[in-house]
């Protein structure tokens, strides 16, 4: 795995760690690359129950490196090509896919400034613990751009549509707190305390009853897009499965002899 991008799991928890400080990691096309790697991994592997992304430095991440970028428009210009933004389809989209979609929570411990494609990758997770120090910026009309990451789907459903629409046309940088304000952040701490209380989060969720979790990121899914009937359908569908996992078993009898449940993720 690409030094830009670390990778570990530990008791049942995968930590993905953008590691571009010096370029307060900035996406190039090997980080993506490797980004993208990771995320898959995770979603793939069935020793991961949760999975933690956050990075090093004092930026999460401030999306596309944009000297990169640069050079490569000006490729684009020589050759001709129209295929200069096929990065968006190689490596965003899939990363926050499998963020969105994999079938264990995703916590984002955000330690510094998220934006633009860093902010998608915040919002595409299921749950955000923010440095009080952090800030955030959707940046994409500021070089005459639109969302990607997922921004387009995700920022409406936290914020609204009338405040995701004025982030988007005006941008501007937001602190932690107005993040939280806004139903971005869901757990603000004091900035020395962010590598702590995420892995914290992460690793409760990752010792918790993953089928369930996953059921539950599917049915919010699902609900976001689907009638009540359908989603009461959903719930019938998804509850039902449940119901058979061996942590409902488990829990059940916890409860009844009065004891906290081990879950085993199964």
């Amino acid at each position: 795995m690409a030094d830009s991008v670390l990778y570990e799991v530990s008791d049942g928890l995968a930590t993905i760690t953008i590691n571009r400080p010096e370029a307060m990691n900035a996406m190039n096309t090997g980080s993506k690359v490797a980004l993208r790697d990771s995320v898959l991994r995770a979603a793939d592997d069935p020793a991961v129950r949760a999975v933690l992304l956050t990075a090093t430095g004092r930026a999460f991440c401030v999306g596309q490196d944009l000297k990169e970028h640069v050079s490569e428009l000006a490729r684009a210009k020589e050759t001709g090509s129209t295929d200069v933004m096929s990065t968006v389809r190689e490596h965003y989209n899939p990363v926050v896919r499998a963020i969105a979609t994999m079938p264990k929570p995703v916590v984002a411990g955000v330690n510094g400034v998220a934006a633009g494609a860093g902010l998608g990758l915040v919002l595409a997770a299921d749950y955000r613990v923010v440095a009080d120090t952090a800030k955030f910026t959707t940046a994409f009309a500021g070089i005459a751009l639109t969302a990607d990451t997922g921004i387009s789907w995700t920022l409406p459903r936290l914020i609204g549509g009338s405040r995701a629409a004025d982030l988007m046309l005006f941008p501007r940088s937001f602190s932690a707190q107005e993040a939280y304000d806004l139903g971005i952040a869901n757990k603000l701490v004091p900035a020395d305390e962010l590598a702590t209380e995420a892995a914290a989060v992460a690793r409760a969720l990752a010792a918790g009853p993953t089928l369930a979790y996953a059921a539950i990121k599917e049915s919010l899914a699902f609900a976001a897009e689907h009638s009540l009937d359908e989603t009461l359908d959903k719930e019938d569908e998804l509850q039902s499965r449940a119901g058979l996992s061996e942590d409902h078993l488990i829990a059940v009898q916890a409860f009844v002899a009065k004891e906290q449940p081990k879950f085993l993720g199964r």
